[in-house]
């Protein structure tokens, strides 16, 4: 019997993986992930056999590594960022279900919160929220609730997926439901293309986000009540001078 292990990459750098993730990327038989994020290690590992599925095909993804890892391979599923935070580990331990074969291990990686925050400065010292704003599998109604409560409790609020071409208006639909509660003139920030070829960074008001042209490589970030810009940087404070 194999071992399947799922594994965050990071945000697609090979200096933001971790040394556990590249030590089981080195000691696979096969690498499976989603086309793009294999594309992102295939260079690395080219001996390495690879299996790959499109976007909207996460089950038979899983699935598939479930049943090499039974067949006695040493399977690593990647997924970009963390492989628990919107990953594919949950579904993982789904698909595998009461059984304990094969074995399963998970592998963290650096989620676009926290690569994306490093790049803006440091707007996540204090407690926020991530939401993603795809409705693929999360309907419109509990998105825009959870907008809604992270606005109402004062969390800083990082967003993940916030447009594609087909929903080129999400970021602006929800910008407008946080602007219910939230002053015009809050600090926000855009992480764009985060460890790869064009990453950049830029600050603005939560006015000036809502007509930001957003793509699915952008992480989205916008402050509590106490975040303020620093010297070009985003700075939510927690208030250790004041201890």
């Amino acid at each position: 019997m194999g071992k399947l292990i799922i594994a965050g990459i990071g945000p697609g750098d090979r200096d933001s993986m971790t040394i556990a993730v590249e030590k089981a990327l080195n000691a696979a038989d096969i690498i499976v992930g989603y086309t793009v994020y294999a594309d992102l290690v295939r260079a690395d590992y080219p001996e390495k056999e690879s299996f790959t599925t499109p976007m909207t095909k996460e089950t038979e993804r899983c699935q598939i590594a479930l049943d090499l890892a039974r067949q006695g391979k040493n399977v690593v599923l990647i997924c970009s960022g963390d492989s628990g935070i919107y990953g594919m580990a949950a579904l993982v331990y789904e698909l595998r279900g009461e059984t304990d074969t094969p074995e399963v291990e998970i592998l963290p990686g650096i989620t676009a919160a926290c690569s994306g925050g490093a790049l803006l400065g440091a707007p996540l010292t204090h407690d926020f929220a991530v939401i993603s704003l795809s409705d693929r599998l999360t309907p419109w109604e509990k998105i825009e609730a959870r907008l809604k409560a992270a606005a109402e409790a004062d969390l800083s609020i990082v967003l993940y997926n916030p447009a594609s071409k087909s929903r080129p208006d999400y970021l602006s639909r929800a910008c407008d439901i946080l602007l219910q509660k939230l002053p015009a003139d809050r600090p926000c920030g855009v992480a764009h293309a985060i460890g790869r070829e064009g990453e950049n960074c830029q600050l603005m008001t939560l006015r000036g986000l809502r007509d930001f042209p957003a793509d699915m490589f952008c992480t989205i970030f916008v402050g509590n009540s106490m975040t303020k810009v620093i010297n070009g940087k985003l700075i939510t404070p927690r208030g250790y001078p004041n201890v």
